[in-house]
């Protein structure tokens, strides 16, 4: 009998042993990932987006990811989650506000509904020139907006190039403003930009990026709008063979990270993750550059007629979405961003 209770406890102790030991490789394991672990632990860092992997936004995450893992020395990684694998923008947003998610690459569009500063950038024609926009994102302004979003868990990281949005259709081209009238295009899902279709009296509809291509092949919308690396990356083309180049908004991508698994990170970690995003800018900012002339090529030579419309008419078009604005806050940031040199 002494026997048996003497075998029954050492069963017993070895089993509470590797019990033990299986939960303390777990908390390492979860302390690595987000960022707690010793000087040894590697941290992961799981970003989520929509677009596809040929998407040049996709690869400025991926050149980010390249220099984080060289800068820290392999000590830090980023995994990448593309496709909408994870979830829809606000979805995703979602997620890393609750610290279940620690990176998100999102449209400041998709961001009102977060910090409402960000239904500036879907005001239309706010920026004179390519200078004028980057003087505005590495100026105060943009380094404001990408701080709005403490209070709700959002830590602003850096802004990617997306380029303008201009309309594509599948019936006709948008030559001039009267154009859009009745038709129904597809939107973000953003208040600011349904605002600007129903300005010019047509139907905003908001459906998700990932069911936008089928959506144009049932005519469940007649057009759409975005900037020429997304139309030929979603393939968008291949339904809407009318491009034109309007440029009626430009709204920044932006890479977003978790409060709560921000502040988590040592000071040092911090500082890798801001290098090898500034560094990514640079990188994706020409890329960007380069790929919109390509996809305009691309998405000619696929049978796609692109058109330069006159902006003038569109600018006046637009002007009431000012107007309802005026002595907001959005409008006096609006103002402010006019008088950047």
């Amino acid at each position: 009998m002494m026997r048996k209770e003497t075998s029954f406890l050492a069963v017993g102790l070895v089993a509470g042993a590797l019990l033990t030991a299986v939960a303390f490789i777990a908390i390492q394991r979860s302390q690595a990932t987000s960022g707690g672990g010793g000087a040894d632990a590697r941290t992961v860092l799981k970003l989520g987006h929509a677009l596809d992997q040929s998407h040049p936004v996709h690869a400025g995450m991926e050149f980010m990811a390249e220099r984080l893992a060289a800068i820290s020395g392999g000590s830090m990684e980023i995994q990448i989650f593309p496709n909408g694998q994870l979830g829809s923008e606000p979805e995703t947003v979602e997620q890393l506000q609750r610290g279940a998610l620690a990176m998100v690459k999102t449209s400041a569009a998709a961001m009102e509904g977060f910090v409402p500063e960000m239904a500036v950038f879907g005001l239309p024609y706010l920026f004179r020139d390519n200078d004028h926009y980057w003087n505005v994102l590495n100026g105060a302004i943009g380094k404001e907006l990408l701080a709005a979003g403490a209070p709700v868990g959002i830590h602003g990281l850096c802004y990617y190039d997306s380029g303008s949005r201009s309309f594509y259709t599948i019936d006709g081209p948008v030559l001039e403003p009267g154009a859009v009238k009745g038709e129904k295009i597809r939107t973000l899902q953003s208040r600011m930009a349904m605002d600007l279709i129903s300005t010019l009296d047509g139907a905003p509809t908001p459906i998700p990026w990932g069911e936008l291509y089928t959506a144009l092949q049932q005519r469940m919308v007649d057009g759409a709008e975005n900037n020429p690396p997304s139309f030929l990356s979603s393939r968008h083309y291949e339904v809407a063979k009318h491009y034109s180049l309007d440029e009626h908004t430009r709204i920044p991508d932006m890479v977003i990270f978790s409060q709560t698994i921000w502040d988590r990170l040592s000071a040092q970690q911090q500082a890798w993750v801001e290098q090898a995003a500034e560094e990514s800018v640079v990188f994706q900012r020409q890329l960007w550059e380069e790929k919109t002339a390509e996809a305009l090529t691309q998405v000619e030579a696929a049978g796609v007629t692109v058109y330069r419309p006159d902006k003038g008419p569109f600018v006046a078009a637009t002007a009431p979405l000012y107007t309802q604005f005026t002595g907001t806050p959005i409008g006096r940031l609006a103002e402010r961003i006019r008088e950047v040199k």
